[in-house]
């Protein structure tokens, strides 16, 4: 007898036939990139932002409005300006005024702010009486105004600050870290790390833990261990606080696969939890691997490792912009998403894992790819319904402006 599956319509967020599109300039002109490495949308846009929940802002005349992705437009370009869309909701100026829009275009009557900032994680800032707080995309007080300052949120997580101490908040404003230190981390796995007066420690339920004459932490990443200083050296400590590998290293950054860049004189090679060198020192610099096990490094340019240490693409390219650009675009460095940006003779592309090139396509300038589709409901077997997909965050315009304005 045949299993009856039933299913149910539960509201379960997911990107229904979802594909990534990538903002690239060629000839002057602003198109979008499929990943196959054809035009989804030719170029065609003086400027442009990516795409983020199936709309990217485009300039028409010298006014922004939104397209999807066949290019058609959604929104008509009757903005001065206009952000992108962050669970439903973006940013545009209206005449002099900076306001919020859904996805139809409507105007959102917003609570009363000194400032109008983007959504993040499915709230936006506040600010009255120089205080901050917290609304969400139904333009609802969900912390009142209570904070000096409160950092981006990362993953749900955000850092606060009140009276010159620092805390963390989740997304529904509660207080997961008080405000009782002079300097805080992001959070990761219920940890953090954070400075108590000159003492460097992790916080991690309630409690503060000293980490052993460490003089300064970093976040934590992917993994339980992350980088810190002691004596001017670099070492790793775990979410205990301990320190697992000693402090012996010039410099190093995050693990990722398990393994770590770590600086020694003038080489980097990589580590692994142990501390043992899995690829000797040998480059002049090195990025952590991405998640297809890849990892760039550097002689006189940039190519890419294996997890066995193996020069899988020729170090003959560029990896990063330029300070300026940098300040308002997604600077991650590898593979994301199956290609790697990179610069070749001035010229932006993508490279593939095998070190073929996207297409074999050059630009002038190209943004990371980015979910271009808007998140459905849809129907899921009561078995195993499935999860929400996260989606990265999307690369600013070409032409970048700050991420909040004043209102005027």
């Amino acid at each position: 007898m045949k299993k009856t599956l039933i299913f149910l319509l539960l509201v379960s967020i997911q990107f229904v036939n979802s594909q990534e599109l990538a903002l690239v300039k060629k000839n002057s002109k602003i198109g979008y990139l499929s990943k196959d490495g054809s035009f989804k949308i030719e170029p065609q846009y003086k400027s442009a932002r990516s795409f983020s929940e199936g709309l990217a802002a485009v300039e028409n005349g010298g006014k922004w409005g939104f397209i999807d992705t066949k290019g058609t437009w959604v929104i008509p370009a009757d903005f001065k300006d206009a952000k992108d869309f962050n669970n439903g909701i973006a940013v545009v100026q209206k005449d002099k005024e900076w306001v919020y829009i859904n996805t139809k275009g409507e105007i959102q009557k917003a609570p009363a702010t000194e400032k109008v900032f983007d959504f993040n994680d499915g709230v936006a800032f506040i600010r009255q009486n120089n205080k901050v707080g917290l609304i969400n995309n139904k333009m609802t007080v969900v912390l009142e105004p209570k904070y000096d300052q409160i950092k981006p949120f990362e993953n749900g997580y955000a850092r606060v600050e009140l009276n010159k101490n620092w805390g963390i908040i989740n997304t529904e404003g509660k207080e997961l870290v008080e405000p009782a230190y002079a300097e805080i981390g992001n959070y990761f796995k219920g940890t953090t790390w954070a400075r108590k007066d000159k003492t460097f420690g992790l916080v991690s339920g309630g409690k503060f833990i000293p980490v052993d004459g460490a003089e300064k932490i970093w976040d934590f990443e992917t993994q339980d261990l992350t980088y810190a200083k002691k004596n001017g050296k670099i070492g790793y400590i775990d979410l205990k606080g301990n320190w697992a590998i000693l402090p012996i290293y010039d410099k190093g950054k995050a693990f990722s696969k398990n393994l770590a860049p770590v600086l020694v004189g003038k080489k980097w090679g990589f580590i692994n939890p142990e501390g043992k060198f899995v690829i000797e020192p040998t480059y002049s610099d090195a990025e952590v691997f991405s998640t297809n096990g890849l990892a760039p490094v550097k002689e006189s340019n940039w190519g890419f490792i294996n997890e066995s240490g193996k020069l899988v693409i020729p170090t003959q390219y560029g990896i990063t912009t330029n300070a300026i650009i940098a300040m308002f675009t997604q600077q991650d460095k590898g593979f994301i998403s199956g290609v790697a940006r990179v610069k070749n003779e001035g010229k932006w592309g993508f490279l593939k894992p095998d070190g073929t090139v996207l297409a074999n396509q050059w630009f002038e300038n190209a943004e990371l790819f980015s979910k271009s589709e808007k998140p459905q409901p849809v129907a899921a077997p009561t078995e195993a319904p499935k999860q929400e997909t996260k989606t990265s965050k999307p690369a600013a315009k070409s032409t970048p402006k700050p991420a909040a304005k004043k209102k005027k």
